[in-house]
């Protein structure tokens, strides 16, 4: 069962200030994130001078409009970020997945790099590694239970290649998104809309024969 923010407390609470923790959490793009086309690369940027200065560490994956991201530390630097974290607008739907205390970090690079989760914008060398992933594809981490969130972090922290991408398909990413993110309420109305301008058209040009 996904953990919200008071069982999260609950978790932490008989942990000393400095356990070293381990925090998952997933949320979706707002119509907001979906309009930043740079969203990626300033979250890597930001989170890479904070992570260092903190001793923080993790993982940021993303497909089909979601956000899964864990971060490592000890405690009260953990809980400070997620607090940042849950505050950005860029984002909503979040919610706790595993928090746990850990002897050993998973993940140790400072850049928080990021792992893309939608196989059009994924590098040649990070195709090598699809069969590992397809069990986690399409990307829907929201109703994971946090077994299979752990058997998650596990496959993705043993890869030897950083999936990266061009900055284009992320900008095509985001712009499908917004589209994705606009039309989809509305696609019975556009449909009845094109099949009467078609026959719109077919009927002009039987006009003129």
């Amino acid at each position: 069962m996904p953990l919200g923010h008071i069982d999260t407390v609950s978790t932490l609470e008989e942990l000393d200030d400095t356990a070293l923790v381990q925090l998952v959490y997933v949320s979706s793009l707002t119509l907001k994130g979906r309009l930043s086309t740079s969203i990626f690369a300033e979250l890597e940027s930001h989170a890479r001078a904070y992570n260092e200065q903190h001793n923080i560490t993790g993982i940021l994956c993303y497909g089909n409009g979601h956000f899964l991201q864990c971060i490592e530390g000890n405690k009260v630097q953990v809980l400070t970020l997620q607090q940042r974290i849950f505050t950005d607008k860029r984002h909503k739907n979040l919610n706790i997945l595993l928090v746990q205390a850990i002897d050993t970090r998973s993940f140790f690079d400072w850049r928080m790099r990021s792992l893309f989760l939608e196989r059009w914008l994924w590098s040649p060398a990070t195709k090598q590694q699809a069969t590992q992933l397809s069990p986690f594809l399409p990307f829907a981490p929201h109703g994971w239970s946090s077994k299979r969130t752990e058997q998650f972090l596990q496959t993705i922290k043993t890869f030897d290649t950083a999936p990266h991408i061009k900055a284009a398909g992320i900008t095509y990413n985001a712009l499908g998104n917004m589209v994705s993110h606009i039309v989809a309420p509305h696609q019975a109305f556009l449909m009845v809309q094109a099949v009467l301008s078609v026959l719109i058209v077919v009927a002009i040009i039987l006009l003129f024969l």
